[in-house]
Formats: C-alpha cells, structure tokens, sequence
C-alpha cells in the first residue's frame, strides 16, 4: 500500500470526529467530510446513521457519486428539524470565517448591510451549533478564514454561548476544525482554540502564521495527526473513493 496523502489524512481526521458518537444522524457537508463520515461507519463507528442527502436513511455505505442500494428509513428534510432539537446529530459544516471561539460566518463578507460579497446566508448555523456537535472541515488553512473577528455571526461560538441564556448553551458543542494543515479543537483558556495536530509535513509554524490570531499551544510538542492505516487506506481507495475525487478538494 502507498504512502497516505494529504488528503487521505484530511478524511482520517473527519472520521475520527464521530469516534465514540454511536448511533447519531451523521450530516457532512463536502466532498472530504462525506468520505469521514462513510469511512467511520465502516471501521470505528457502525452504528452511525447516514443519509443519501434528500430523504431517505441509507443501509449500505456506498461509494462518493454511487446510489445506494438498500434504504432503511425515510427521512425527509423537514424531519431533519426533529433529530436537531433532540441532539442525536453531528454536521460538518465549512466556514468562510471561523473565529479563535468558533464563531463562524458563511453568510457575507463584509457590513451585513453592504457587504462586498454575498455567501449563503446562515442557513442552519444557528440551530445546528446550540442543539448539537458541530464540526467544521477548511479546506484552505488561511489567515482570510481563521480571523480575529467574523463579520457575520452564523454558527455560534463559545464566547457568545455563554453570553446567552442557559437553555441556548445547554447543548452547545462546536466539537473541532479539520484542515488541510491541521487539527483544531476548543481546549484552551474560556473554550479559546488550540491546536490539536499538524498534519505530516506540516510544521506548527506554517499553521500559526496562516492563523489570523493567536492559536492556544498546549505543550512545547504538538502531536502530529494520526495516518489511516492500511485497511483504512484500502477502504478509500478500493470502496468510497476509487476515482480519487478526494485529492481535488485538499490544498497542499
């Protein structure tokens, strides 16, 4: 088996954000989130619930571009609403602008009231980041979206969950930020982020000075995110990913 790429490692990562979630609604978004959450199922979390992202729960774990073969459930976009507001889901979003609290922005860039370029809006930001494990996959480690102030608050980071009333943080969770240099989670001083591992070939240097602000550093070692094993590596190449779509979507 060859050596694992940068992107093999990016999708090992996103699937180790649903280790330990068990039998929850798994919602990536992306084409490298997808793989995560397909490559969980199969190894380290099989009880993870998949969608074909219209309105039907998905028995196997096909292939990115496959249809599946076998439905186990139905479940139509407005249901979705129900498994937020009772917590069993997990989503990986993307971030236009993510914050050293996790507040992110896709809504605009710039004043709301006149912004120099429109983006979707905040969609189900809002909701997804008080009611449920939220993650976020960057695939362009860059001081334009790791900055010191979003300009549109659409997910909802630590900093402001605490400002508000106990029944809208109760459930808060902005879980980690996954890269195309490294891995992030929300570890340090007042939930601030740290980082959590460089991915291989990547120095802790190059990530600090493509960070718009300071990044919290728990030791004088930053551990370097883990590589897919082999099994792992077959699985993408052989079963999820045999066109190899994944190497597109990761900057080197």
């Amino acid at each position: 088996m060859s050596s694992p790429t940068r992107a093999d490692v990016c999708v090992a990562a996103c699937a180790d954000l649903f280790a330990g979630a068990g039998e929850i609604l798994a919602s990536p978004m992306g084409l490298i989130p997808t793989l995560g959450a397909r490559l969980a199922r199969l190894t380290i979390e099989p009880d993870l619930l998949l969608s074909d992202g219209a309105a039907y729960l998905v028995a196997d774990t096909p292939a990115v571009g496959a249809r599946p073969s076998t439905v186990e459930g139905w479940l139509p976009y407005r249901k979705v609403f129900d498994v937020v507001a009772h917590g069993r889901r997990h989503v990986v979003m993307g971030a236009n602008q993510i914050d050293r609290y996790g507040n992110q922005n896709i809504s605009c860039i710039g004043d709301h009231a006149k912004p120099t370029r429109q983006l979707l809006g905040v969609r189900g930001a809002p909701g997804n980041t008080v009611n449920h494990p939220t993650s976020y996959w960057v695939p362009r480690h860059s001081p334009r979206v790791f900055v010191e102030t979003v300009d549109v608050v659409s997910g909802v980071g630590y900093d402001r969950a605490r400002a508000a009333p106990e029944s809208a943080r109760r459930f808060h969770a902005v879980h980690r930020v996954v890269t195309n240099l490294a891995v992030l989670d929300f570890a340090g001083p007042d939930h601030a982020m740290r980082l959590a591992s460089v991915h291989p070939g990547v120095t802790v240097d190059e990530v600090l000075a493509q960070t718009g602000f300071p990044l919290v550093l728990g030791s004088s070692f930053v551990a370097e995110t883990r590589s897919p094993t082999n099994e792992e590596l077959r699985l993408l190449r052989e079963v999820l990913d045999p066109r190899g779509l994944r190497e597109k979507e990761v900057a080197r």
